[in-house]
């Protein structure tokens, strides 16, 4: 019973958050450029001040990643995102053409749901925050469970700065009784506009199946093909620091390396020298086993993790300065985490005979998992 009290009391929360955000969106909605714009430019400034704090906030808490790689996640999504809007038109008339006798109008959305992921959780409320508020909306935060302290801190953080700069109370908001229901109750309700979606298939899927307009980031699954004219030892600098930035938690990064064979062997020495090392395939096996559950889902216990701490749970040893962790594949299936996301420094190399087999193995990569969220033709 006292299950269900919660469940019910979650809801209710839920509601009455929805209800403030849609009258101080209606109070929002009257304000000019020139209030929005200093709405937006405190948040960005108060959330930049407190990367660093956030940062450490997150690793602590969700055990993902490193904290200095955060801070660096946090600056961008407050004061790179804000450079990238600060100008932007996006009340009143935002353009005017005499000749087609044509004017574009911004008009606010109003209530926007935000998923928060606990992969990067701090980074997603401050940017998040800036584009709904740039654009005259309200907006609501469900943070992941694993990350509740770090992404209410952040919640905090953003509606205070909001208001101290005249953003009317309820603007910015999060869920106190988290529960898959509260959140449910936000994404199914009538004064939502718009879910902003990023976090597990699951909850994209979800937000997608509620019947509100979704804009989603779910799970990745990028290839990077070094073909025979590349620069090898840059194609190589930049796979490497993508997937070791803040333990490879960022679904954007690589996931899986093509070589064209007739620069299979430079690349191959080339990864080594920059700290890859190539397990064998018994090591193979066992990183294999770690990296997914019984049911097909990844392992939570490797997201984040350095590529020494990940060999030491499968059961082997890698020098002390190995960086990422590779298994040489050949095949592609769901059951094969080596071709699908991997959110750690691990990552499957695939040998392609040119570079048409190639893109056909992109196209392959892709389909199994991840399909639209990295560019790519499945026609080529």
């Amino acid at each position: 019973m006292i299950e269900l009290d919660n469940d019910l009391q979650s809801r209710q929360n839920a509601r009455e958050l929805v209800r403030n955000a849609k009258k101080a969106q209606a109070i929002l909605a009257a304000f000019s450029q020139q209030q929005i714009d200093a709405i937006v430019k405190n948040v960005a400034q108060e959330a930049a001040h407190h990367a660093e704090a956030l940062a450490k906030m997150a690793a602590e808490e969700t055990g993902f990643g490193n904290w200095q790689d955060k801070v660096l996640k946090n600056r961008f999504a407050s004061l790179r995102v804000y450079d990238a809007i600060k100008d932007m038109k996006t009340v009143g008339i935002i353009h005017d053409d005499p000749v087609k006798k044509v004017m574009d109008v911004g008009v606010p959305l109003g209530v926007i749901c935000a998923l928060v992921p606990s992969t990067n959780p701090t980074s997603t409320v401050i940017y998040k925050a800036l584009i709904a508020l740039k654009a005259g909306n309200a907006i609501i935060f469900s943070p992941h469970p694993g990350a509740r302290q770090c992404s209410w801190k952040a919640i905090e953080i953003v509606k205070r700065a909001a208001e101290a700069a005249g953003a009317p109370e309820g603007c910015v908001d999060g869920i106190t009784q988290l529960t898959l229901e509260a959140t449910s109750e936000l994404m199914h309700s009538k004064d939502v506009s718009l879910i902003l979606a990023t976090g597990g298939e699951g909850m994209v899927r979800a937000a997608y199946a509620s019947g509100t307009p979704t804009i989603s980031g779910g799970p990745g699954n990028g290839p990077a093909f070094i073909e025979r004219s590349a620069d090898i030892h840059h194609a190589v600098k930049d796979i490497i620091t993508s997937k070791t930035f803040d333990n490879g938690v960022i679904c954007a990064s690589e996931q899986s390396i093509i070589v064209e064979g007739c620069i299979y062997d430079e690349v191959h020495r080339e990864l080594e020298a920059q700290g890859a090392y190539f397990m064998n395939e018994d090591e193979a096996a066992k990183m294999a086993a770690l990296l997914l559950r019984p049911n097909g889902t990844i392992n939570p216990k490797v997201v984040g993790k350095t590529a020494l701490y990940l060999s030491q749970m499968a059961g082997f040893c890698v020098p002390a300065s190995t960086k990422v962790l590779i298994a040489e594949q050949t095949t592609v299936s769901p059951k094969n985490p080596y071709s699908r996301e991997k959110l750690c420094p691990v990552l499957g190399l695939y040998v392609a005979e040119d570079w048409k087999a190639a893109c056909h193995r992109v196209v392959e990569l892709l389909t199994n998992e991840g399909l639209g969220h990295t560019l790519g033709d499945p026609h080529p």
